[in-house]
């Protein structure tokens, strides 16, 4: 009766992620990607703008800026993932079939970003500002995102019995494992909630803000990697990737010290433009004739 009771309270896997509508195909894993990347570009935009700034920047900077990110995260993953992924060596276009999945997050978020950064460079704009306006976008992103590994079933966690333990199809009945991508989902968007309360609550010398949003990914992101089971290449009895989170997570964090406590400030930190008050509409005065005031 355990094992069954289990099962009833076990995440279901869905049963495929791709559905074909007449001659479209429709790769779910793809559409997670693109609701991510509204959801940056929306939050991202918002707070540009609400800082002075236009949308028209955000939507250059987003264009060039996914294009480098899927470039640098496919590349990343074939690097690492050369020997384990068996998909990568089916077929010819094996090393670029981003749509089976397959994407490294460290390469994509660093060349992602400096594209963007480049764009923002030559439009007269600041460079360490828009970072700080990215920030809770790319977590918020990277949260949403990780639903396409659900749809794929892939990269998930250690058997567990937690009532929460997701099935895998092929895995036979009654084995769970732990769903990682909603460990890391939840986790994302409270470490949205927490950049935008820091933000907002505090003096953030630019760009703390996205270091701080570099120290929460990787802080949880080594937790995550001593979960997964997938193949990875391993230094050290770990598994790569969690040498890279721990790596990013002590850099964040020491340069968010030395820059928000330690460096003295310079003249020209860049602030948000204050937005100067709408001005109240006058109507006509009202004119009291003399002598009839009692």
């Amino acid at each position: 009766m355990a094992p069954v009771s289990a099962v009833l309270a076990s995440i279901p896997s869905p049963p495929t992620g791709v559905y074909h509508l007449g001659p479209l195909t429709i790769h779910m894993y793809g559409v997670t990607l693109l609701i991510a990347i509204a959801a940056c570009i929306w939050l991202t935009g918002v707070r540009w703008v609400r800082w002075g700034g236009d949308w028209d920047l955000v939507f250059r900077c987003a264009i060039w800026g996914v294009i480098a990110g899927i470039i640098g995260a496919r590349l990343y993953h074939d690097l690492t993932s050369w020997n384990q992924d068996a998909a990568i060596h089916e077929h010819w276009y094996g090393p670029f079939a981003v749509w089976q999945g397959g994407l490294g997050v460290w390469g994509g978020i660093p060349l992602g970003c400096l594209v963007g950064a480049w764009v923002v460079h030559r439009s007269g704009n600041s460079v360490r500002l828009m970072m700080d306006a990215v920030a809770p976008g790319l977590l918020l992103a990277q949260g949403i995102g990780r639903f396409g590994n659900y749809w794929n079933q892939e990269l998930y966690g250690k058997h567990t019995s937690l009532p929460w333990g997701l099935e895998i199809h092929g895995k036979g009945p009654g084995f769970t494992y732990h769903p990682t991508f909603l460990y890391e989902f939840l986790w994302d968007i409270f470490g949205v909630l927490v950049l935008l309360w820091v933000d907002r609550r505090f003096k953030i010398r630019r760009p703390g803000l996205f270091a701080l949003y570099v120290a929460i990914y990787t802080a949880f992101r080594m937790f995550e990697e001593t979960l997964r089971i997938d193949p990875s290449s391993h230094f050290l009895g770990m598994r790569l990737n969690f040498w890279v989170a721990l790596a990013c997570f002590v850099a964040s964090v020491t340069f968010f010290i030395w820059w928000q406590f330690v460096r003295s400030p310079s003249k020209s930190e860049p602030r948000p433009k204050q937005q100067p008050p709408r001005p109240i509409p006058q109507g006509p005065k009202m004119a009291v004739p003399r002598g009839r005031v009692r």
